[in-house]
């Protein structure tokens, strides 16, 4: 660009070289400035996962399975509950289990999101955290705690309603 050519207004302001992904603004460098608290949401092993950012962190969950109900499974209901006392004093740092009162099984994972943030950034820890799931997840499975398959991340996990 010269003084014969000037930039077209869209590429001579710096902002205009930034452009919006949902709650992100993405910079020309690849870093990504949040608006708000945004979320993704994806699907590991047929469970819901989701990764929301909030205050420079990024908490990963998954809606790991469920406690079965005793109306449904009332055998199974003593090795799952010792699986889940077992597994919750076993997580790393960062990591808790939480029964929801609707007998599901929430396990999440918090950590630091680092600066600068990128696509790759949050896509990576979210992979990190899919695959770091499975031992935990083959585990409660063992115990007989409902999870997996298509249906579970549309609730389909015993005791729901399927909609």
């Amino acid at each position: 660009m010269d003084a014969l050519h000037p930039a077209p207004a869209c590429l001579a302001s710096p902002a205009a070289d930034r452009f919006r992904v949902g709650s992100f603004l993405v910079e020309p460098d690849g870093g990504m400035r949040m608006r708000g608290d945004p979320a993704l949401r994806f699907a590991w092993r047929g469970r819901g996962c989701g990764a929301r950012i909030s205050d420079g962190r990024l908490r990963l969950s998954v809606a790991a399975g469920a406690v079965p109900y005793t109306a449904e499974r009332p055998g199974d209901r003593p090795a799952a509950f010792a699986a889940i006392g077992r597994l919750s004093m076993e997580l790393p740092r960062g990591w808790r289990l939480r029964v929801l009162p609707n007998h599901t099984l929430l396990l999440e994972k918090d950590r630091p999101l680092l600066e600068p943030t990128t696509a790759a950034t949050l896509v990576s820890a979210m992979v990190q955290f899919a695959l770091a799931l499975d031992p935990y997840l083959d585990r409660l499975e063992l115990a007989g705690v409902a999870g997996g398959g298509a249906g579970a991340a549309a609730g389909g996990l015993p005791g729901r309603a399927k909609t």
